[in-house]
């Protein structure tokens, strides 16, 4: 049973006095945590964290990492707080305590390879820090130590997620020692029988095979020596899993991989290596094409080593590795290494600013550092700073680029959820829809049936699905909201000659649509309401084509009638409705007309203004406050005018610019934008227009509901110190 003087005494080796007795004061509080709490194997549950911390003590990891290890599962199962952590020991522990309880809490579910790799980035992407990712593997590594009490189907499951998931991000990170023991204890637990054929089988060539390494070794050694080059030889056994894995994926027998014989030779520098691999192939043939130098180009992981393939006696081939010796401890532990190699200088860096000077020294004796760079970029405080990777409510991972919002999420999981979004809940929270995701969130899209997108979501969101779907729906809805809108504009033009639309025969629409070179009498109404064309000069035209165009047409005309009805109960909103009326009132606007209906930025008409409408060709109605200048422009031309009037129960909010004249006075600024803010609207634009040195212009532009409402604000507004006049600005 291992205890904690024995971590005390491995401690002793490499760490301060005082840092030992700050972990020996962490397991006292663990112990105190998990008391009464008993693991499946019925030994007390400490004994779980203390073992997590051996195993990072054997990469000789710094104390504060230790010290999370024996607290790793305090927040997770026992009473106590992140907070209480920081306050009993400090913020660094606690906050490495509390990243390793928010991976445990992700739960591996989908045996898809792309789900596996997305939980691999995202643990990852999680781990601000590097050694949150170090415990969770080292907690890993104990729970398949232990796993045998598990039951058959369990013990598979969690061998499966440790082979896709913990064994890549080990590797990934450099750390071959736990790589390797989490590849035989998975393998073993995964296949059983496979294992245990492979373990036989190994089992009865290996006394020949022993004897072998040893020839091979006596001769490379003496060969060495008599060149006056020191080194150690370490002659390696092939991993089970790895000669498993080889002979799956390369549909190999097992003595085509058993065949091989590995060599490990260590030596004092850079230099040595070369001339260590010279000599090797005087000695024995190289096999052509097998010779790979990683001390130039070393892996994405930082893994530093020559290989080399060589013919070796009795016709074996011959597999050898030569590193140096700060190169062998970095493939064995990685990441982990430079806790290492820091050990003598007692920097006051901090552990992960650290690992980035133990990667800058890497550089230093390489020849060319451009995958190092890559490794360097892999263990920044954001593995992946391109993406993030959040929950579906159902624990579905999705990939999203960074700077995504709830709306670009809800179209990456269906179109109709994108479409039908009114409210996002993240980590059961409301929250906007324009709030930018983080990984490890997770986000629930709250739908409404009569909900759509809106034209404002395409300021922020970021992915191409989700701004190509919400085009094409505008789009779609533009055509809808302008056929009826066409049809309120007609049927009203058509009203100053006694008629309706209703009462003219279909033959005769569908002849008059041909004579205006048009398909359908549904692309005749679009063309009205997206301000194409003019609904007096078509109400004319039509009037004029008819057969006898002063009668009424209330004194029906023979043939089937036009089903104007119909296509409104087809593409109508609930805002648009045919009109019963047929005289010259003022068309009403209510504020939620949709993409047809504009406000003029030059003028900013508001609820209360009198305006008029301007047919703008694409863009349908554009409504302008009657006394606008622009507006002028168009009285040459009466036919692209309309009458409108607000209708009383207008809602919505709407832009409208005041200007502000103030004393130059520091703050000034800050206070009105507070007043505003008081006053229940936002502030979309603020600039500043300089008079002279005493008297400063502040244009804002706000959101108001009516002209009442504007009143409000300004009279406020004019009540505060430093404010000399207010007016709005009218284009």
């Amino acid at each position: 049973m291992f205890l904690i003087s024995d971590l005390c005494t491995m401690l002793n080796t490499y760490l301060d006095e005082d840092e030992v007795k700050e972990v020996y004061r962490a397991y006292l509080f663990g112990a105190e945590a998990h008391s009464g709490q008993m693991r499946m194997s019925g030994e007390p549950y400490i004994y779980h964290p203390l073992a997590v911390a051996r195993i990072l003590a054997g990469l000789k990891l710094d104390h504060k990492t230790l010290m999370a290890a024996i607290l790793h599962d305090v927040i997770e199962d026992t009473e106590y707080a992140k907070e209480q952590l920081a306050n009993e020991f400090d913020d660094e522990v606690a906050s490495l305590v509390d990243g390793v309880s928010k991976l445990t809490q992700i739960k591996f579910e989908s045996k898809a390879e792309a789900q596996a790799e997305n939980f691999r980035k995202l643990m990852l992407a999680m781990a601000k820090d590097v050694r949150v990712i170090l415990i969770k593997l080292a907690d890993r590594v104990h729970n398949m130590r232990t796993i045998g009490i598990m039951r058959p189907e369990k013990k598979r499951r969690i061998a499966k997620e440790t082979l896709d998931i913990y064994v890549p991000i080990a590797h990934r990170l450099g750390i071959n020692s736990i790589r390797v023991e989490l590849e035989e204890l998975g393998f073993e637990a995964a296949h059983p029988l496979r294992h245990k054929i492979l373990q036989d089988s190994i089992a009865k060539i290996s006394g020949n095979r022993k004897e072998i390494i040893n020839k091979i070794e006596v001769v490379v050694k003496s060969r060495l020596e008599e060149e006056s080059l020191h080194c150690e030889i370490i002659g390696r056994e092939k991993h089970l899993y790895s000669v498993y894995k080889k002979m799956k994926d390369k549909n190999l027998s097992f003595s085509d991989v058993y065949d091989v014989y590995a060599f490990r030779i260590i030596v004092d520098k850079v230099d040595t290596c070369y001339r260590v691999m010279g000599m090797l192939h005087n000695l024995y043939k190289p096999l052509p094409g097998r010779f790979k130098d990683y001390i130039a180009i070393p892996k994405v992981n930082g893994y530093q080593s020559l290989h080399t393939v060589l013919f070796g006696p009795y016709g074996v081939p011959i597999e050898v590795q030569i590193r140096t010796d700060e190169m062998d401890k970095v493939a064995e532990a990685g990441i982990a290494a430079h806790w290492l190699y820091k050990q003598g200088s007692k920097s006051s860096a901090s552990p992960q600013g650290s690992a980035n000077e133990w990667l800058r020294d890497l550089l230093e004796m390489q020849q060319t550092s451009g995958n190092s760079m890559e490794f360097l970029e892999n263990v920044k405080m954001d593995l992946f700073p391109d993406v993030v990777y959040v929950f579906t409510p159902s624990g579905e991972i999705k990939e999203l680029q960074r700077g995504s919002t709830a709306i670009d999420f809800a179209y990456s999981v269906h179109t109709d959820i994108g479409n039908k979004c009114v409210a996002v809940k993240i980590d059961r929270q409301l929250a906007p829809l324009r709030t930018q995701l983080e990984t490890g969130q997770t986000v629930e899209i709250v739908t409404a049936p009569g909900a759509k997108p809106s034209p404002a979501w395409l300021n922020f969101v970021v992915t191409g699905r989700a701004r190509t779907h919400i085009r094409h729906y505008l789009k779609s809805l533009q055509t809808s909201e302008a056929i009826t809108l066409g049809s309120r504009l007609l049927d009203r033009s058509l009203g100053a000659y006694s008629m309706s639309i209703n009462g003219l025969p279909k033959s005769y629409l569908d002849t008059a649509v041909k004579n205006f070179n048009l398909n359908t009498f549904e692309e005749l109404l679009t063309e009205i309401g997206l301000g194409n064309r003019m609904p007096v000069l078509v109400a004319k035209q039509l009037v004029q084509q008819l057969p006898d165009h002063s009668r009424p047409a209330k004194q029906k005309m023979p043939g089937n009638q036009f089903d104007i009805k119909g296509i409104l109960s087809k593409y109508a909103p609930s805002w648009l409705k045919t009109s019963s009326s047929h005289t010259a009132t003022p068309l009403a606007i209510r504020g939620t007309e949709g993409v047809v209906v504009n406000y003029a930025k030059c003028c900013h008409p508001i609820p209360g203004d009198p305006i008029v409408g301007i047919f703008s060709a694409g863009k349908g109605i554009v409504i302008h406050t009657k006394g606008c200048n622009n507006v002028k422009e168009y009285k040459k031309h009466p036919e692209n005018i309309l009458e409108l009037q607000w209708e009383d129960n207008t809602s919505g909010d709407f832009p409208v610019e005041i200007r502000i004249e103030v004393n130059n006075q520091r703050g000034v600024l800050a206070i009105i934008a507070a007043k505003i803010s008081e006053l229940e609207t936002n502030i979309e634009n603020v600039s500043l227009d300089d008079k002279d040195h005493r008297y400063t212009d502040l244009l804002f532009l706000i959101n108001v509901k009516s002209r009442k409402h504007l009143a409000d604000i300004m009279r406020q507004i004019k009540l505060i110190e430093h404010v000399r006049r207010i007016s709005r600005t009218k284009g």
